[in-house]
């Protein structure tokens, strides 16, 4: 599992950056918008893989906490329940 304090990325790495800043023509314009909407589409895909990714982890350490809790229950015993 990764440190959540090391996976978290600044502002400026998730700023989505174009060539053409100061579009001069209709068409800059139309390569610069595509540009633009295909690089916050990249962005969007990543940070969902990487929920997605911490979803699955999450479902797995509670798997597993509730595989242990169900053995030290086991080890408790019957007479534990009737307390």
């Amino acid at each position: 599992m990764a440190d959540p304090r090391t996976d978290i990325r600044n502002d400026a790495e998730m700023a989505v950056t174009v060539a053409t800043p100061d579009p001069k023509n209709v068409q800059e314009l139309t390569q610069y918008v595509t540009l633009l909407l295909q690089q916050m589409q990249e962005k969007f895909q990543t940070l969902s893989d990487q929920i997605i990714s911490r979803i699955d982890e999450m479902g797995t350490r509670i798997d597993d906490l509730e595989r242990n809790i169900a053995d030290l229950m086991t080890q408790a015993g019957p007479e534990e329940a009737d307390k």
